[in-house]
């Protein structure tokens, strides 16, 4: 018979057939590439206040995943253990990638009875520089947090801090975080939510000039509390953890 020839492989399939079925196979990849893309596309969040808030169950409080190392019953020495710079810079309106933290230990006051101090920087405006120079772009907020030996030193150090930073205010009032007190201070160029959770006493300050900002700072910064909150609680003491701050 008289015609194409067509080749045969070692299994006796064509080789036009094998080319066929090779191009199907990568056009299938292709296509779920392009889609595993594009979902990971939709799940970018840019000044979205509505992000979940994360919660932890009683259960889950100083336990970590199966498999993982417990939560270390201290003050973190990462901010970003707190509040990821990414969930940070979505919270803000922020391009992704372009928001630092910078995290500083404090000493012990033996006199007040806080034994630990950590204070954290969240700006704008792009990760560390090279050679180790630090990002000195616009701050999107500060937190400070001190951790005291029992309950009533926070307590007591919380209401001396309110209300030495209530004397040069331009208007106060005091605010419920969930279940944790806070008092909620403006200023001209900014505004200072200080709060006491357990052994800790918590101090947001937002600048004015904070970019990103769609919300006025009455709604942003207990909303910070409630996502910083949940992060802090399985490294308190278990015998001193206040009630979990419920979600918004």
């Amino acid at each position: 018979m008289t015609g194409r020839s067509v080749r045969r492989t070692r299994s006796g399939t064509s080789a036009q057939s094998t080319r066929r079925t090779r191009r199907g196979r990568v056009a299938l990849l292709a296509g779920a590439l392009l889609a595993t893309v594009v979902l990971a596309g939709c799940g970018t969040a840019s000044g979205d206040p509505g992000i979940a808030v994360p919660t932890f169950s009683a259960e889950q409080s100083g336990a970590a995943g199966a498999g993982a190392e417990p939560v270390p019953i201290a003050l973190p020495t990462d901010c970003g253990r707190l509040m990821d710079p990414e969930q940070a810079g979505a919270l803000f309106g922020q391009i992704v990638g372009t928001v630092s933290v910078q995290s500083v230990r404090g000493v012990p006051e033996p006199a007040v009875n806080r034994t630990e101090r950590t204070a954290c920087t969240y700006r704008a405006g792009g990760q560390e520089q090279a050679f180790g120079a630090r990002n000195n772009g616009p701050v999107l907020y500060q937190l400070n947090i001190g951790r005291y030996g029992d309950t009533a030193s926070a307590t007591r150090q919380w209401q001396l801090n309110a209300n030495a930073e209530r004397g040069d205010a331009t208007a106060s009032r005091d605010i419920t975080v969930g279940t944790a007190p806070g008092v909620l201070i403006e200023r001209p160029d900014e505004t200072t939510l200080a709060m006491v959770y357990g052994v800790d006493t918590l101090t947001f300050v937002l600048p004015v000039s904070a970019p990103g900002q769609n919300r006025s700072a009455a709604e942003t910064l207990p909303d910070l509390a409630q996502r910083i909150i949940p992060a802090l609680t399985p490294t308190q003491p278990p015998s001193a953890r206040p009630p979990a701050v419920p979600a918004p």
